[in-house]
């Protein structure tokens, strides 16, 4: 039994378990493998180091550590003081054998660049699995560990944790039964914004073929912001921004500057920041140019891409706590002005949608400004210069809060894992999901397999006259050309870091 359960790859052995959620009973999964060592102590800031190699058989049966993390999200991993530190760990699903050629599809969480774990049970690879592929989920550091800008250290250390996690994959994926001459990378939000800058990072050419986005944010910044950002939480911890004294914190102070970073509000006691105050940083080695500048250049149009994004993103956050404080017409202009829309813009989305109030038109634009049009612009992009990509809407509906969520950020999670029965799945779905529900959750699965496996997510690609837009719902629709009436609006609008 030992045997069928135990891998044995190139740095050591690891003992897993049967995943418990396995329909079929062929599905194994390792939890918490190393692929980097501890980012603390003499790796603090820097760029992720190489593991210490296996001795003998390691048990790979429960999960690993989060990376340090406040709490934020629903069903979020939760971090303590007292948590461990080794914290750079995967977990495999796989009911591939050595020697079989699946394909592997590497996980990448969201979570605002703040929260997230591999080992959340959204994120639970069994039923992926038991599509034939072989699932790999990765913890990467988060928050200031991962983005902050640090002096002499690399910038987008999260980022670098991601490709050091696609070279362990390169390596070790064979002995799981996984190809690693096909691998596809997804993320959503967060994860789906690291996926956009993998594509445009020197470091990342060659470990992955195929892209799948959901729900990107267009959210990055230039090296500038980054040490502003940066030098306003030395201040809000009192020390220098200095490698070593910011080392010599532990980490629930770095998160506890963070937080009240976080929930600083302005004079009308409106907190000053919607989501999150760390995103990729453009400008350094690790990502010298945004991911669309690189993507319009063709530097990755060999990797296929599937993208997409829901109908009214932003709702999760302006209905779950968010002050969204748009309480009339002007202040719907000014908030959009930041957005770089302009009295003419805003009047053109009033007119498509006249009978909202100030603040639910603010959320709805919001939802185009932060992923909707970011996601279109990624494939467009793509397509232009050569690429192959293809475009979904998730318009399915939540029940939740008397429906006020609609096809709200992460809806698209549970129904693409197959974990509808989760805490998230089941606070969205409002109880126990239908059959309508589970059939959905079956197409788009099949759907990223059929993608992660060829290339092709089931319907036409964007091309360089038309976006042809996949609707997933329960009852499924393909529109040969994008409907949105907001296209045009964001025509012209500069979507560059900050």
């Amino acid at each position: 039994m030992d045997d069928e359960l135990t891998v044995h790859t190139p740095t050591g052995s690891y003992r897993g378990a049967h995943a418990p959620r396995s329909q079929t009973g062929t599905v194994v999964l390792h939890q918490g493998i190393p692929y980097a060592a501890a980012p603390f102590g003499e790796h603090r800031f820097a760029a992720p180091a190489l593991p210490e190699p296996a001795d003998g058989v390691r048990d790979c049966t429960a999960p690993g550590p989060p990376a340090p993390q406040g709490e934020l999200l629903l069903g979020a991993a939760r971090w303590t003081p007292g948590s461990p530190l080794d914290c750079l760990v995967l977990n495999v699903w796989s009911s591939a054998r050595a020697g079989d050629q699946a394909p592997v599809l590497v996980w990448i969480h969201g979570g605002a660049y703040l929260v997230g774990s591999a080992s959340e049970p959204t994120y639970d690879g069994t039923r992926l699995a038991e599509t034939g592929l072989v699932v790999v989920g990765i913890n990467y550091r988060v928050g200031f560990e991962g983005f902050g800008h640090v002096p002499g250290r690399p910038d987008n250390r999260g980022l670098l944790d991601q490709i050091a996690a696609l070279r362990w994959v390169r390596e070790h994926i064979p002995a799981f039964g996984g190809d690693p001459g096909n691998v596809t990378v997804a993320g959503e939000s967060a994860g789906a914004g690291s996926v956009a800058a993998l594509m445009a990072m020197p470091g990342a050419r060659g470990l992955f073929h195929r892209a799948i986005a959901h729900s990107p944010p267009g959210d990055m910044v230039h090296t500038g912001t980054a040490r502003l950002v940066s030098e306003r939480f030395a201040q809000t911890l009192g020390v220098p921004l200095e490698a070593e004294a910011l080392a010599a914190l532990p980490p629930e102070k770095i998160l506890e500057a963070t937080e009240e970073v976080l929930t600083r509000t302005d004079a009308d006691g409106r907190r000053t920041r919607s989501m999150t105050c760390f995103a990729p940083v453009v400008g350094g080695p690790e990502l010298p140019e945004a991911p669309l500048e690189a993507i319009a250049r063709g530097e990755a149009s060999g990797i296929d891409v599937l993208t997409g994004h829901n109908l009214h993103e932003y709702r999760l956050f302006s209905e779950l706590g968010q002050n969204v404080g748009v309480d009339d017409e002007q202040a719907l202009q000014r908030k959009c002005s930041r957005l770089g829309l302009g009295p003419d813009e805003v009047a053109a989305y009033r007119e498509i949608r006249p009978e909202l109030s100030p603040r639910d038109l603010y959320v709805h634009i919001m939802g185009d400004a932060v992923f909707g049009e970011f996601t279109l612009r990624l494939a467009e992009t793509h397509a232009a210069a050569g690429g192959h990509a293809h475009v979904f809407r998730l318009t399915l509906e939540s029940p939740a809060l008397r429906g006020r969520l609609g096809a709200c950020h992460a809806l698209d999670l549970p129904f693409a894992f197959g974990t509808l029965e989760s805490e998230l799945g089941a606070f969205l779905l409002g109880g126990e999901p239908a059959d309508t529900h589970r059939a959905l959750s079956r197409r788009l699965m099949n759907s990223w397999h059929d993608f992660a496996a060829t290339g092709d997510a089931g319907w036409p690609p964007v091309t360089t006259g038309a976006t042809p837009v996949k609707i997933w719902d329960e009852a499924d629709e393909l529109h040969s050309h994008d409907p949105s009436p907001a296209r045009e609006i964001w025509r012209g609008i500069d979507l560059a870091p900050k």
